[in-house]
């Protein structure tokens, strides 16, 4: 059976939503990766999801990077497969990686802030660069959106 390269792009989260920041990446060139398989966590301004493997096949090139942002429908990596029906989806050329995202100013305990929950702390009157006793329980041991939200009612009891 003949195989082919593919380019997986960057899911599409909505009109509103064209950039998606890469937090983990859980494959590496050589795997193989069935339909369905967590390929990446993704998080978008709103929400973090699980990315999954459109086909079976194997990675030959994983051109995201954690801690980098990507534009829906950039490459995110590219399965050797023999599925017909990713055709569509056919590259032209060979991957290179994405470049990874300068690392950004960390306060001095190691905390990273998802899009939402840096939101609702500082609409709550609060810095997240000084808070450094909330627990974070979103993808990456990030602090998320439900994060803040049980902080901020803890605090009021």
């Amino acid at each position: 059976m003949e195989t082919f390269l593919i380019d997986v792009p960057v899911p599409s989260m909505g009109a509103t939503v064209s950039e998606l920041n890469v937090i983990v990446i859980k494959v590496q060139p050589g795997d193989r990766v069935t339909k369905g398989q967590r390929l990446a966590d993704l998080e978008s301004d709103k929400s973090a999801f699980e990315f999954e493997s459109p086909c079976d096949g194997v990675i030959h090139a994983v051109i995201g990077k954690p801690g980098a942002t990507m534009n829906s429908g950039d490459p995110f990596v590219q399965i050797e497969t023999s599925d017909e029906s990713m055709k569509h989806l056919r590259s032209t050329k060979t991957a290179t990686p994405f470049p990874a995202a300068a690392p950004a100013a960390k306060p001095a305990v190691a905390v990273v802030w998802t899009p939402r929950a840096t939101k609702l702390a500082q609409e709550a009157g609060l810095d997240p660069a000084k808070i450094t006793d909330i627990e974070a329980t979103g993808p990456g041991n990030r602090v998320s959106g439900d994060d803040v939200q049980r902080y901020l009612a803890s605090r009021k009891s």
